[in-house]
């Protein structure tokens, strides 16, 4: 989560700020939409939906982030957001009209591809170019190195306990190996929600227990690899990756002031790489339009073909949906996406332990392939490993944090960015293997 609240040297009162607005403010806005929610006069269409969706988010996201257990171990304030918004709805608490509202913004209204669209194409152009490419010739084994045997694992686990190995695979391990909620399970969901004649919802329902499970164990068992290094110091660079130190991989690229003419240029980039990706999934039906959009934003990235001001504005709007809009889009996802019932379901103690199989398959898989290429296996594990079964940046930040290797945070924003699109591209393709 971006959401941030910060102190000021303000008032008693006014001394923390929510999302950018001094207690008091935030407080008078929220109890304006407040009433109008229940009075049932709550705007239609995008004013009503991200009046009502911005600030309920703010405020679950400050619960999320202030309870213990929660904040350190189970995702904060995302998993907060999701999991009330989610039983706000269910439970009556929301009135009808409201949660329509939401549910409309969300899929009729299109908020979900509109924020996918503006992930996948500012976080892909706002990449060192430099590090992206090497990224690919050698940190990419790692990743797919972690991938491959959590999900071969995952296979033969699930299959021994009679969960069954497809199952655990595309509602299991893909989505936990995803890249967090924003970037992997919800587009996940729209992949697999079609080939399996289930809505969306239904699918997203049994993924997000699979996605909070998993960043839970990445971050315990980022902290256990930590004390791993210690007892064996032979595993470990002490914080760094490359066993050989190369070239400066961290080159700084030409900076650019926030200007809100790159940042339209970025939106329209974004709906257009979008729409490019619909145009390719026309001729290519067996990939997703998600994961031709990833490829193609990948390779103009790659090619080095795009002005470097032009790619600043995507990774700018990009950077402004991801503050101010996640959660919105989280309280989305709970009120649209988001089934209790089939959640509480799905609590078994055989999807329990393929959760932990999971995460334990990405840090040997990453960490064994790491020593190959040339890294250091605990490091490996935890950047190629952990970070790609965690919850995207607070998962990021959570996992280094826990293993006291922050300073790796570029290449946790690579399985995070790059390794995430990948799995939309791997889940693409098992799709049509499978069925």
């Amino acid at each position: 989560m971006a959401i941030k609240v910060e102190k000021s040297n303000g008032s008693t009162l006014g001394k923390y700020k929510v999302i950018g607005f001094p207690l008091p403010i935030f407080l008078i806005l929220a109890i304006i939409t407040t009433f109008a929610v229940y009075l049932g006069v709550l705007p239609g269409g995008m004013i009503g939906a991200f009046a009502s969706m911005i600030l309920l988010g703010a405020v679950l996201n400050e619960i999320g982030n202030k309870t213990p257990i929660i904040k350190d171990y189970l995702g904060g304030g995302a998993i907060v957001i999701i999991f009330a918004s989610a039983a706000l709805a269910t439970y009556g608490i929301l009135p009808e009209k409201t949660v329509g509202t939401m549910e409309t913004f969300m899929k009729g209204g299109g908020f979900l591809d509109f924020y996918i669209a503006a992930l996948i194409t500012g976080s892909i152009l706002g990449m060192n170019r430099r590090l992206l490419v090497k990224a690919a010739i050698r940190y990419l084994p790692a990743i797919i190195g972690g991938v491959v045997t959590a999900i071969a694992l995952v296979a033969v686990v699930g299959q021994l306990i009679g969960f069954g190995a497809k199952e655990a695979i595309l509602f299991i391990a893909i989505p936990i190996m995803g890249g967090g909620m924003g970037a992997g399970a919800l587009p996940l969901a729209q992949i697999f929600s079609g080939p399996f004649n289930m809505e969306a919802e239904n699918v997203l329902s049994i993924m997000v227990p699979a996605v909070a499970m998993g960043n839970a164990c990445a971050i315990v068992l980022g902290g256990l690899l930590n004390r791993l290094g210690k007892a064996k110091p032979s595993l470990t660079g002490k914080g760094e990756l490359l066993v050989e130190k190369t070239e400066d991989d961290n080159h700084q690229e030409e900076k650019f002031s926030i200007d809100f003419n790159l940042m339209g240029m970025g939106l329209l980039l974004s709906t257009v790489f979008f729409t490019f990706g619909n145009i390719l999934g026309n001729f290519i039906p067996a990939v997703h339009p998600y994961a031709l959009m990833i490829i193609s934003v990948a390779i103009v990235k790659a090619l080095g073909i795009m002005p470097r001001r032009f790619e600043v504005g995507a990774s700018q709007w990009f950077q402004f949906v991801m503050t101010y809009l996640t959660g919105a889009l989280l309280v989305g996802i709970g009120i649209a996406y988001t089934n209790l019932n089939q959640i509480i379901d799905a609590f078994t103690w055989q999807y329990i332990v393929l959760v932990m199989v999971t995460v334990i398959g990405a840090i040997l898989g990453s960490g064994f392939i790491g020593k190959l290429v040339g890294f250091y296996p605990i490091e490996s594990a935890i950047t190629a490993g952990l970070c790609m079964a965690n919850m995207g940046g607070t998962g990021d930040v959570a996992v280094l944090s826990a293993s006291d290797r922050m300073k790796l945070m570029p290449f946790a924003q690579i399985s995070s960015r790059i390794g995430g699109a990948f799995m939309l591209i791997l889940a693409s393709l098992l799709i049509n293997l499978f069925l």
